[in-house]
């Protein structure tokens, strides 16, 4: 392998390579909210429905998800930085074009299929799995892993006040240039200083001895056919379809609900846009405290005790939201409560796959178990816009997903974890 001009810090490098990431992942996160923003504002430029818009924020997502696996297998076939570029560029181009939109399709087009194709590469898969942490750090795994799956936190914290307070000042086309410019300005950076692998500048992982062996190369055989062979493999054991099914409430009861929905139930209560990006900024910072925390815990502690918390905490969060006054008390109490474990649920669940899979086999299995996570995300979308325009109401979509939150608490309880990794080639046996 050919070495490239070395970086500076040493093996410490790694937190450049961490720094650089967590930017991919805020931008592509701060891309994912905006249809939240746009909701209302595209309502009242083009008259479009609720139910019309949510769908396409529905497909995103749904996208989004469903290309994690995929991504992942990409990753390692092709390499995180190659993959990585493509996505930012798919994304600001998504972006610009949704400039010209004026007829429903034109938002499917854009901010559904492009959108959620770019985000998907860019998804948890990238931070939280093996393709990012597993190669440049041997440490510290579990607080890494917290903290690059907060930034989907932190995407929120910086994108929505900024682009709702664009949105209410200067109309909806200045905020979809934002995120396109934004998308392009992290093209030359990561091209600048992203680094393969630890061996590409002379380094071993963060934390290993210098006699590390060198990292295994890409699986040989038709890509997609692997992933969806790893897929079928999985699908065989118990444990899969606990941690498929816990991840789609995830999804169900945070952006594809909170991230799509809440700037419209706010407004539904005579609350201004950028006031309810301002609680959703503050659920920003509280889950930046509150994943970035579930990391260091999950190297700690028995990671189903910890989803058993945080999906129940979740769960009785939403069914007393919509039963608040909506006064600046209630929201704030809401946004402390339900921010601090928003999407503090990943860690611990990655956590279990690997445990699970096998470090060799979890990033793949880990990016289909996302994909459950988006489907559940793009379902609460959907259902959320359609329930709001059949009855009036936010009333029953938030119930239904308090409920499925206490459910999810339980079935965490059911994943048995193995005292060792097991990979799939050998996972014949029920577990």
């Amino acid at each position: 392998m050919t070495i490239q001009r070395s970086r500076p810090f040493g093996q410490k490098y790694a937190f450049v390579v961490v720094a650089v990431v967590f930017l991919a992942l805020l931008a592509s996160a701060g891309m994912r909210a905006t249809p939240g923003v746009l909701m209302l504002p595209l309502g009242r430029a083009f008259g479009w429905s609720r139910d019309d818009i949510s769908s396409a924020a529905a497909v995103g997502i749904l996208l989004y998800g469903l290309m994690g696996p995929f991504a992942a297998a990409l990753m390692q076939r092709f390499g995180i930085k190659r993959v990585l570029l493509t996505a930012l560029a798919v994304m600001a181009l998504a972006a610009a074009s949704s400039a010209l939109m004026s007829r429903p399709w034109h938002l499917l087009l854009t901010w559904g299929v492009l959108s959620g194709a770019g985000t998907g590469c860019v998804a948890v898969v990238l931070g939280a799995g093996a393709p990012v942490v597993g190669r440049w750090f041997s440490t510290h795994r579990g607080l890494m892993m917290g903290l690059l799956t907060a930034s989907t936190a932190t995407g929120t914290l910086i994108f929505l006040p900024g682009l709702a307070a664009i949105a209410q000042y200067f109309g909806w086309r200045p905020v979809v240039l934002t995120i396109a410019a934004v998308c392009a300005l992290l093209l030359p950076l990561v091209l600048w200083l992203m680094p393969e692998r630890p061996s590409d500048i002379g380094l071993t992982r963060y934390g290993a001895s210098s006699h590390e062996p060198v990292e295994a190369g890409a699986p040989a055989g038709n890509l997609f056919m692997l992933t969806l062979g790893t897929l079928q493999r999985a699908s065989k054991r118990g444990v899969f379809w606990l941690l498929f099914a816990t991840f789609f409430v995830c999804g169900f009861t945070t952006n594809g609900l909170i991230g799509t929905h809440f700037i419209a139930l706010c407004g539904d209560h005579g609350i201004p846009e950028v006031r309810a990006a301002g609680v959703l900024a503050m659920m920003g910072v509280c889950d930046l405290i509150g994943t970035t925390a579930s990391g260091w815990l999950t190297d700690r502690f028995d990671p189903r005790k910890l989803l058993f918390v945080y999906y129940g905490l979740r769960g009785l969060s939403l069914m007393y939201l919509p039963y608040s006054d909506f006064s600046l008390y209630s929201l704030s109490l809401f946004g402390v409560f339900y921010g601090l474990d928003w999407i503090a649920t990943v860690p611990p669940t990655l956590r279990l796959t690997t445990e699970a899979f096998g470090e060799r086999d979890a990033p793949v299995v880990f990016g289909w178990v996302v994909a459950g996570h988006q489907v559940g995300a793009a379902t609460a979308a959907f259902m959320a816009g359609v329930l709001r325009v059949q009855l009036g109401s936010y009333l029953t979509p938030f119930v239904i997903a308090g409920a499925t939150g206490v459910v999810a608490a339980f079935l965490a309880l059911r994943i048995r974890r193995r005292a060792e990794q097991v990979p799939l080639a050998v996972a014949g046996e029920s577990v």
